[in-house]
């Protein structure tokens, strides 16, 4: 794939035999490409080891202009075509980390099987080496008489992009970890067995040695699922408590998982497992909010009030997310609903008189649009007042 790094050994030749590049092994990146646009096309088809031979129309080759002869390599006529002796000799694997893909992680050494670490995990066993782009060594832990290192995903154990990558990773896989500021150690200086300067880009050679998977709800009986999503939702509570609404909303999700499928539970695991989904649900759409993701959290006050149609806080909260998506007809059907429940709640009252605010703005400026479009329409033009 394009982030992958590329090991070749070719030789390129004019249709005549004349050899205009040659190399016992070069290292490239796909994306970047090497020599001419052939090279980067054919690895992409290729397996370890393989040898083929290309033929390179021009356009895949030096194109129209040519090149001329540089070092070793001879010049390329214009419109010439090629004859490349390709191999595959190996390729590491370049994995773009995230949704704004920052951070990369570079296999060193394959890991075994398909499993990796989910979010949770105890990763057992961890050697860790963490370096400067100058090659200043500012980490290193596990390796040597050093006991193991050991710490659980997505517990703020180690910097945001060092727990991503190992997400990312296979049992017995080496890695090379390039993380940027934003995912490291921000803008501040961090004082490690070196000093991390403020916006470092940081670099981590990184080997999971084993790992024990957090359990899955198919891991865990009745009693156990309902257990497990009560310390989730608690662990989302604390993290709410903290200002970490996106981890907080993963936890809720986490634990809404585990009660997804009731069907085999008891008519009390049922009650238990129903009033979960709804607080989960509910706080969850709560972090949505805070996260500025409407559209979700207006879909978990749905499911939400499918359980409980009588529900306040998912109907106030669905309110809120209505009209932040400037839907407010239905927002204010919302609100009502809410005020026939609970003529009391504060909060439903303050963001009521907000709502109608809102709504009176908006048809005022309607009115004035439809008034000035109107008065156009009716106006003489130039030629009809002269006359």
């Amino acid at each position: 794939k394009d982030p992958d790094e590329v090991f070749v050994k070719y030789e390129a030749r004019l249709e005549d035999g004349t050899v205009v590049s040659k190399s016992e092994g070069v290292e490239f990146t796909v994306k970047d490409g090497h020599l001419c646009p052939a090279l980067a096309k054919a690895v992409k088809t290729m397996k370890k080891g393989e040898k083929v031979l290309l033929t390179v129309k021009p356009q895949y080759g030096f194109g129209e202009m040519g090149r001329p002869a540089a070092g070793e390599g001879g010049a390329v006529p214009p419109n010439a075509g090629l004859v490349i002796d390709l191999e595959l000799v190996s390729w590491k694997t370049v994995t773009e980390i995230g949704d704004d893909k920052k951070i990369l992680k570079k296999v060193l050494k394959e890991g075994e099987g398909y499993e990796r670490p989910n979010e949770g995990a105890v990763v057992t066993a961890v050697k860790i080496t963490g370096k400067l782009q100058d090659g200043t060594v500012f980490l290193k832990k596990g390796h040597d008489e050093q006991e193991p290192f050991e710490f659980k995903t997505d517990e703020e154990a180690v910097i945001e992009g060092l727990d991503r990558a190992v997400l990312n990773m296979k049992k017995g896989e080496v890695a090379l970890v390039t993380i940027p500021p934003e995912y490291a150690y921000g803008s501040t200086e961090s004082k490690q067995d070196a000093v991390v300067p403020p916006n470092s880009t940081v670099i981590y050679e990184v080997e999971l040695v084993s790992f024990v998977k957090d359990k899955e709800s198919w891991d865990l009986n009745n009693s156990e699922k309902i257990e497990a999503a009560g310390t989730k939702k608690e662990e989302g509570n604390a993290l709410f408590k903290s200002g970490k609404y996106a981890r907080a909303s993963k936890r809720y999700e986490k634990a809404a998982k585990f009660i997804d499928y009731d069907t085999s539970f008891s008519e009390d695991e049922k009650k238990q497992s129903k009033q979960l989904k709804i607080t989960c649900n509910l706080n969850n759409a709560a972090c949505k909010l805070k996260l500025k993701d409407y559209k979700q959290a207006e879909k978990l006050c749905t499911k939400v009030l499918e359980l409980d149609s009588q529900n306040v806080k998912a109907l106030y909260r669905r309110a809120q997310a209505y009209t932040q998506l400037a839907d407010l007809e239905l927002a204010e059907v919302d609100i009502k609903k809410a005020l026939e429940i609970d003529p009391e709640n504060r909060d439903v009252k303050l963001t009521y008189k907000t709502l109608k605010e809102k709504i009176k703005e908006i048809n005022k400026k309607d009115a004035k649009f439809y008034s000035n479009m109107f008065s156009k329409m009716t106006k003489p033009s130039a030629e009809e007042s002269k006359a």
